[in-house]
Order: structure tokens, then C-alpha cells, then sequence
């Protein structure tokens, strides 16, 4: 009982006077996955929460009817507990603990009881899915990758310094000495056998990383191919390229073959193919591709293959928006796949004809798709509530039931702003969207001082996103109102849309940040002498940006991680085809026009002369994507020039601020910054 007390778990959070703070937010239990029973009866789901005195996370699993009747926490301990699977008919569940010592595969009864430990691998299990015979296991681990000629580092246990000898030595938040590695290994029922590597002795990666997991890894239905992503380059060749591929890995004869380049086929698959996913019936195979190498942010389009004919094309092709995510009807008739428009991320069906049909409606997001039985089970999650479970019925009237009411106790208790649509003609005469996000207990009556939400990207969705890091509801509930414009880049508003913010971040995406605010700044109760402009990553680059061109618009800016140096930034990064595309290309190649836009017009280093409004620059020592250097050269040529600024640094966060007591320092800081200069 006395280790008990110490388990990081759900809060009985008391909320004073509605009031919404930092610690509120990383009081709130945080569904991470879910996965639903083949009998369409059970639901197993697992979620984080987080200790700000103790600064870490627990992650537990739970149990519930698929009706969202009879929830249970099943594990109880001390031990990290999580992705969750059914196994053994549904008997069982399978799911990661670190109890042994390292993360490995365990099982128990969907009551808890009788856990066994199934995997004794050498290093820790990141993620499994058992094939659908029950015999193998397919997982991922890590496997080495660093360039480490060892007669160098001969009793040198102590040192620091690491050697690269190519490109790609770093990604996202780390040093690559390991990437992640897909494994296969047999199942008596109690214990999992030895393992193969399926890329041993490569540096190839599957998952692709930062973010892939096992989405990029699937079965197929006779239990003897695994399908794999994988970008079969390393070095120079993987940081200039986006084409990955799908391979299926015949586990008997441990042979490959590349489906996205079939010999005589002239569709090559030459961008992003990530994602592949067999029908219940085993005659097709879908996954998500994009058409041009290099292009990270190309439109996202479903393809499907017939596993007889071998033919295949894109299911999409008359559908202008991109496919986020993806599974199969139960009956392998149609596909149900996710799609922002219009600032919302809606559930949609389409046939194998391509014939497409909208299933949701409503002012959220839906994330995280499985259909089972006569059931669709999502995420969901909108600006101003987060994440809980829903079940929407694939049956005509597509009834929709929440399952989870994870964070409601606290919610019940606090004050929120309403969310408002708004349209605004940009200077070329095209409808901007904008989602307008008020405090609470607003009255007209009153004049408020406003934000400008600049989006990251350049092509990430401005939809009804919930984060618990730039979290919009806590920052307008300080007496805010807040203008976030789905300016051009901005997925969901076609591709000519989209595409327009690659080789012009100068032009017309930084117009239509003007045309917003000057929009908003119109109504009587937004006080047009209190604007602050704020954003991070591409946002970060549009508040530099936006401070040498504003003309005293604003009277604040904040920029977490954003790029202030074009010729900097292009051969720091660690992604370089992102570079070569946004940019326009290499800042040497004096021949090329939009490249040559980019280094002498765009960047926001050219207009420091311009500088004249204080401003607060964040960012953290492993961020590998924009590198730090970025953020302090802004700062101190803000400082240089005499402007008031802060510099927010972090020496163990990357690219998002992610510990607990690192985010609510983001908070408090972000807030005195703006409080101090709009109040």
C-alpha cells in the first residue's frame, strides 16, 4: 500500500474560480491509444499523466465494455504500462510493461489478473502486433547506426566526441547511434522465440523516424508477409530524399520485394509510400503515397493494390485534400479515412471505385480510426476539450456515443471562451479562414487586447487541434482573443492552396496573416492598440518576419524555435530535402531564382534593421530541426539594436518543450511576456 501513494495517476483536481492555469493542464489524463476487442465487445486503451513535482509520466492501461459501460484500471503499480492488444481469441491481453527492467511484451487476463511476461529480448520493445494466426511476433527495437571506428575509441569509455563521416548524423532530437529496426520471432503460446532482424546489418530504418511507429508495420492476413515502410538510403542520399517505399518480407524464405517499384511498372511511387495496411479479405493491400521526391508535404493520397493482379493506382485522385489516416471496412468493400477541410478533421468512407461520402460533422478533429463490427471507433478532440473516445455507427444514421469522459471532472469546473468561424478577403481577392477563440465571460461591450496565431508547418492544419503544449483555450482564458488564419500552406483548402507557401515564405501566407488581423482589429471590442503576434517553428519564422514588415501593427512579439536565418538554417537541419523544396534550393546555386528569393528577400535576418517592438525568442539545445543558434541570434540582434527582448532557453528539450516543469516555465514565461506589454 505504501508504494501505491507514490503512482502517478488521475488527480481529483480542484479548480479555483474557473480560473484555467499550467498546472490545471498537466493535470489532465492524456488518452494515448486504444484497441478494440475482434468480437467488437471489449476496448483496452492506455494513458499517460504526469507529476510536475516529481517531473515525469506513468502511463496505465484500462478496460471497458465497447459501449463505454464498466471501466476498470487494470494495472496498478509503479511499473509504465501500455499499448494494450488482444490476443488468444480476446482471452488475453498483451501490452508493454517495464517490470523486468526493460520494456518488454507481457499478457494478463482483461481483468488484470495472471500477468506473465511473454518476450525476454535483449533491449527494450518499442511496439508490437501479433500475427492474426498467433504464432509470430512482429516488434520494433533499436539497432546500431553510428559511424564508430572502434581502434579509435580503444579505452576511451569516457568520452564524449562522436564521429560522422557522412549526412545524417543527427534527426529531431538525438544523435543517430541507433534507429529503429523491425524484428520477427516465433509464438508457442508462452514464450516468444529468437528474433530476426529484417534490415540486420543495414542503417536503414523502419519505422521512419521521427514519428513513425507501428502503423508503418503490418501482417498479412495468412500470417506469411509482413509489410513494411522502409527509405532504403542513408547518409547524403536519405537527408536529400523522401522516397520510401513498401516492402513485403516473405517470412519463410526471407526474401523482399518492393511493391511501390514493380518491374515494367511505370508508376515508380517516387515520394513518401508509409503506412501499409491489408484488407480483412487478403486480396488488397492499402497505403498512403505521395508523388514527388523531396516534396515532404505533397498530397497525401490512398492507394490500393489487388495482391493477384499486382495492378494499383491512387483511390483519391478526384478528391483535392489529403488522406491523414486510414482503415479498412470489416468487409473490405470500402475504406474510412480522415481528412481536414475547412479547419476540421472529419471521417469520410470511400468505395474501391473511389466514390467518397462524409460520415462526421461538427466543430473537432477525429484522430486514431479502427473500424470493427458495425462500429468506427476515433479520438476526438476539438480547441477546447481533449482527447476522449468515441464509437460512430457505420450504419446509416451514423450515430455517434462518447465512450471516455477522461478529463470531465476538470472541465466541469473551468471557465471557457466560445470558438467563432471567420472569413476574410486576402489582397488577392480569395476567402481566408480563421478560427477566432474569445475568453471567457466575454462581453462585446469591452475592448480586449488581441494575439495573432502564427501555424507551424509551413503545411500543418489550422483545425480544432487540442495540444498540451501550445495550448490555445488556456492562453485566451488569460483575457485574450486569439485569431489563428489558415493562411496559404495550410492543408485543407485544395492543393493549389496548400502549395502556394513552398519557395515564397515571404509572399502572399505573410499577407494573409495581415489581412486577418486587420480583419479582426475592426470590431469594436478588440483594442487595436494591444496586438501581440506569436508562433513556433514556420510560426516562429513568420514572427521574425512579420517584426522587420509589420509597420507598429503589433505591440509584442514571442517566437519558440522559429528560423531567422536562411543560409543558416539550410545545411544545419537535419532534414535537407525540407530545405531544397521550401527553400528553393541550395543558397550557393546563384542561378536559381527561387532559391535566390529565399536567401536574399525572405529571410528574416535581412530586415533587423526594421526591428522596433520587444520580443521574447524560445528555444532548446537539441532541437536538430532549427537549430538553437537560431533563436539566440535573433535574440541578441533584437538586444544589439537596443530592442527589449528574452531569450527562453532549454538545454534538454528539442523542437516541442515536453517535461513537465520545462512546460509550465513555457507557460508562465509566454504569459508574463504578453501580460507584461498588453496589460
Amino acid at each position: 500500500m505504501e508504494e501505491a501513494k507514490n503512482i502517478i495517476g488521475k488527480k481529483d483536481v480542484k479548480v479555483v474560480d474557473g480560473k484555467y492555469t499550467p498546472e490545471i493542464l498537466w493535470s489532465m489524463g492524456r488518452i494515448e491509444g486504444y484497441n478494440v476487442s475482434s468480437d467488437n465487445k471489449k476496448i483496452a486503451y492506455f494513458l499517460s499523466y504526469h507529476s510536475i513535482e516529481e517531473n515525469k509520466g506513468h502511463t496505465v492501461i484500462h478496460v471497458m465494455d465497447s459501449d463505454g459501460g464498466n471501466d476498470k484500471l487494470l494495472t496498478e503499480s509503479k511499473y509504465d504500462e501500455n499499448s494494450p492488444a488482444w490476443i488468444k481469441n480476446g482471452s488475453k491481453v498483451a501490452f508493454i510493461s517495464n517490470e523486468s527492467g526493460s520494456n518488454q511484451i507481457w499478457e494478463m487476463n482483461p481483468d488484470g489478473t495472471e500477468r506473465k511476461q511473454l518476450s525476454f529480448f535483449e533491449k527494450d520493445i518499442d511496439s508490437f502486433q501479433f500475427s492474426p494466426d498467433g504464432k509470430q511476433i512482429l516488434f520494433i527495437s533499436q539497432a546500431p547506426y553510428i559511424y564508430r571506428p572502434e581502434k579509435l575509441y580503444n579505452g576511451l569509455d569516457k568520452t564524449t566526441g562522436m564521429m560522422a563521416n557522412d549526412l545524417m548524423y543527427k534527426h529531431w532530437n538525438q544523435w543517430l547511434e541507433t534507429v529503429p529496426h523491425p524484428f520477427y520471432a516465433s509464438f508457442d503460446g508462452n514464450k516468444m522465440g529468437d528474433a530476426t532482424d529484417i534490415l540486420a546489418g543495414t542503417r536503414f530504418e523502419s519505422p521512419l523516424l521521427p514519428f513513425g511507429g507501428m502503423e508503418q508495420l503490418t501482417w498479412c492476413e495468412d500470417s506469411k508477409i509482413i509489410a513494411y515502410t522502409c527509405k532504403k538510403k542513408a547518409g547524403r542520399d536519405y537527408t536529400l530524399s523522401t522516397d520510401s517505399d513498401i516492402f513485403f518480407y516473405d517470412t519463410s524464405a526471407k526474401q523482399e520485394t518492393n511493391i511501390c517499384k514493380l518491374p515494367g511498372d511505370p508508376d515508380q511511387n517516387m515520394g513518401y509510400d508509409i503506412n501499409p495496411l491489408f484488407s480483412p479479405c487478403g486480396k488488397y493491400i492499402a497505403w498512403l503515397s505521395m508523388k514527388t521526391d523531396g516534396y515532404e508535404s505533397d498530397k497525401n493520397r490512398l492507394y490500393v493494390m489487388d495482391l493477384e493482379t499486382k495492378k494499383k493506382g491512387d483511390l483519391t485522385k478526384d478528391f483535392d485534400s489529403d488522406v491523414n489516416e486510414f482503415c479498412w471496412d470489416p468487409n473490405s468493400t470500402d475504406i474510412f479515412f480522415t481528412t481536414v477541410w475547412h479547419g476540421r478533421t472529419m471521417i469520410y468512407k470511400i468505395t474501391l471505385e473511389g466514390k467518397v461520402t462524409q460520415l462526421t460533422e461538427g466543430d473537432f478533429d477525429y484522430v486514431s480510426i479502427s473500424a470493427v463490427g458495425n462500429k468506427i471507433y476515433s479520438i476526438r478532440r476539438s480547441l477546447v476539450k481533449s482527447d476522449d473516445l468515441f464509437s460512430i455507427d457505420i450504419n446509416d444514421n451514423h450515430e455517434i456515443k462518447q465512450l471516455t469522459f477522461e478529463n470531465d471532472h476538470i472541465f466541469n469546473q473551468l471557465k471557457l471562451g466560445k470558438v467563432e468561424e471567420r472569413w476574410t478577403k486576402t489582397v488577392d481577392g480569395k476567402e481566408l479562414m480563421s478560427w477566432v477563440l474569445y475568453p471567457p465571460d466575454f462581453d462585446p461591450n469591452k475592448k480586449y487586447p488581441a494575439l495573432l496565431m502564427c501555424m507551424g508547418g509551413p503545411q500543418e492544419a489550422c483545425s480544432q487541434v487540442w495540444s498540451y503544449r501550445w495550448n490555445f483555450e488556456f492562453m485566451v482564458a488569460q483575457g485574450y482573443i486569439m485569431i489563428m488564419p489558415n493562411r496559404r500552406g495550410c492543408p485543407g483548402f485544395g492543393q493549389e492552396w496548400k502549395a502556394e507557401v513552398s519557395k515564397d515564405y515571404g509572399g502572399l501566407c505573410m499577407q494573409d496573416y495581415f489581412s486577418s488581423i486587420d480583419d479582426l482589429a475592426k470590431e469594436p471590442y478588440v483594442d487595436k492598440e494591444r496586438l501581440g503576434c506569436v508562433g513556433a517553428s514556420f510560426g516562429g519564422y513568420s514572427v521574425y518576419w512579420l517584426a522587420g514588415h509589420h509597420e507598429k501593427r503589433f505591440k509584442v512579439f514571442l517566437a519558440h524555435d522559429g528560423i531567422f536565418d536562411f543560409p543558416s538554417m539550410y545545411a544545419t537541419t537535419d532534414e535537407l530535402w525540407f530545405t531544397n523544396w521550401d527553400f528553393g534550393g541550395s543558397y550557393w546555386d546563384k542561378d536559381n531564382k527561387a532559391a535566390q528569393k529565399s536567401y536574399t528577400v525572405d529571410s528574416p535576418h535581412l530586415n533587423v534593421d526594421k526591428w522596433d517592438t520587444p520580443i521574447l525568442c524560445i528555444h532548446s539545445d537539441k532541437d536538430y530541426r532549427i537549430l538553437v543558434d537560431e533563436g539566440q541570434s535573433a535574440f541578441a540582434c533584437a538586444r544589439l539594436r537596443g530592442i527589449e527582448a528574452w531569450l527562453l532557453y532549454y538545454t534538454e528539450e528539442c523542437h516541442f518543450v515536453n517535461q513537465p516543469q520545462d512546460s509550465i516555465l513555457w507557460n508562465r514565461v509566454f504569459i508574463k511576456w504578453l501580460d507584461k506589454h498588453l496589460k
